[in-house]
């Protein structure tokens, strides 16, 4: 049986702790109106030399342009008109009679001086609404800004709460495969995939819980949620939206949700309790029983996992949709999740636990961390490189923004979830050494933790990104949460699923 170490249960309190603080602290520290994001405004335009002044300025001055080429226009038209009737006026002047060129004389001044009093009444009322446009365009800049940097610190921890509760899910879709595939070398690794995926239940409350926040209107970070954007009449209507909105609505939405949640813990549940009670079974009824349960949850999975994908992270950018989106996601949490089992199989092997596991079965773990690594590249470049080849606007700007705006993130997560497993884990003699594996799998999950930050941010925050206090804390209380859940779990059975048809060969697996 494993024993929780003080030391680590102490260093998951310790993350914990910090994470909560540094939460709260990104929460205190946003911005609670428009006067201080004003202020933050003109902060980071003297700090920039003006810059942001200087393009606000430029727009101001070119509103004023167009607003004065109007006004001109009116006026040359207004003074033609006036030309016009002048020149009317002259020709009818010579067949009247002298007595009256006085009258006449005096009509046209009136006329003139009416005439230059209504250019200039409109050219004062043109400018005040070009002052009022510029306050109003001003306004509703900053209040953009105001919710960008209020969803900040919710981001943050949308994003790493996700993280960890997909992690657990790709543990879990790992284990239901290796049941369903009657796998001879992975037995031994059964009870290290049980324990990471008791995450599941309280990552899934948590979860839950953000989602509903998220629909009671606590934060913006889905634009779909907004008040009136489905309604015609308000100033916030958004045509495409509405279109999906028999889909995207929050009672369909949160629906969904709790379904996909409950059908995966119910799985793993049920599936833990058939492995332990094959440990005292005097038959095989218990491991055909988790067969048949673990065949009928990857078709729910499948299905569930796309339209999770769509709901929970593709609907950030509402206007937008990919058709390889599900696969995408999935390869991303299915990798990390294949790189926590070999990173926590390390860890326990060096504390003198898991004696049947030896290098082989490292070997094989290893094996799937670089070959999901490349399907994932896969999916990544086929999604990128239809989309901007056939530059259509509409899906295009999904990258274009993500390319301007989160350069480093975006072509980073590459060289981490790609460039560098391969350049490691190609060598098959490397698939062996522990520090290495450690090594590559903690790249590799801070990489596909890059990959959601860059999925979600841009939707949410916009260019108002950063890594900073929000994003630091969300990831230790979510690690540290993570740390404690399935390390206490560990304890709870022992290591080895004796009973197991497959547990002799995976025993003496060598490859």
């Amino acid at each position: 049986m494993y024993t929780f170490s003080s030391k680590l249960k102490t260093f998951s309190f310790i993350l914990m702790a910090v994470g909560i603080l540094g939460i709260g602290y990104g929460f205190l520290t946003a911005p609670k109106n428009i006067e201080e994001v004003e202020t933050l405004l003109a902060k980071e335009a003297s700090a920039h030399g003006g810059g942001h002044g200087e393009a606000l300025q430029a727009h101001h001055n070119e509103s004023d342009e167009e607003s004065h080429h109007v006004t001109t226009s009116e006026a040359e038209v207004a003074h033609q008109v006036t030309k016009d009737s002048n020149s009317v006026a002259a020709v009818n002047k010579d067949s009247v009679i002298a007595d009256k060129d006085s009258v006449v004389s005096k009509a046209e001044v009136k006329s003139e001086e009416t005439h230059q009093t209504a250019v200039v009444n409109h050219e004062e009322k043109t400018n005040k609404h070009v002052e009022v446009s510029h306050e109003q365009a001003h306004k509703a800049h900053a209040e953009h800004v105001l919710h960008q940097l209020q969803n900040k610190p919710w981001s943050a921890l949308y994003v790493a709460c996700i993280f960890f509760l997909l992690l657990s899910m790709g543990v879990l879709a790992f284990y239901a495969i290796q049941q369903v595939a009657q796998a001879g070398w992975s037995p031994v690794l059964f009870r290290v995939m049980q324990g990471l995926t008791s995450y599941l239940p309280v990552g899934s409350v948590i979860f839950f819980i953000l989602l509903i926040l998220c629909g009671l209107h606590f934060n913006h970070i889905f634009v779909w949620l907004a008040e009136g954007v489905t309604d015609p009449k308000s100033p916030n209507y958004d045509a495409i939206i509405a279109g999906k909105s028999g889909y995207l609505n929050f009672p369909f939405w949160i629906i969904r949700a709790a379904v996909f949640l409950i059908g995966w813990n119910l799985y793993r549940f049920y599936s833990r309790k058939n492995c332990l009670a094959q440990d005292d079974a005097n038959d095989d009824l218990f491991y055909k029983k988790n067969f048949n349960i673990s065949a009928g949850f990857l078709v729910f999975f499948i299905v569930s996992e796309s339209i999770m994908s769509w709901d929970w992270i593709m609907s950030f950018d509402p206007h937008w949709f990919s058709t390889l989106f599900g696969w995408y996601v999935f390869a991303s949490f299915f990798v990390s999740g294949i790189t926590a089992i070999a990173l926590i199989t390390v860890y326990l092997k060096s504390k003198g636990y898991l004696e049947f596991v030896n290098t082989s079965h490292i070997h094989d773990l290893a094996k799937f961390m670089f070959g999901i690594s490349i399907f994932w590249t896969y999916l990544w470049f086929s999604q990128f490189m239809l989309i901007w080849y056939a530059n259509i606007p509409e899906e295009v700007t999904y990258f274009v923004t993500r390319i301007e705006l989160y350069n480093l993130p975006f072509f980073g997560a590459v060289v981490m979830n790609f460039v560098f497993p391969l350049l490691i884990l190609i060598n098959t003699d490397f698939k062996r050494i522990s520090w290495v594996i450690i090594m590559a799998g903690i790249v590799i999950l801070l990489g596909h933790y890059i990959d959601f930050f860059n999925m979600i941010m841009p939707g949410t925050v916009g260019d108002r990104w950063y890594i900073g206090i929000s994003e630091i804390a969300s990831i230790l209380f979510f690690f540290g949460l993570f740390i404690f859940v399935v390390f206490s779990a560990l304890t709870k059975a022992p290591l080895l699923a004796k009973r197991n048809p497959f547990i002799e060969e995976s025993k003496h697996f060598h490859y």
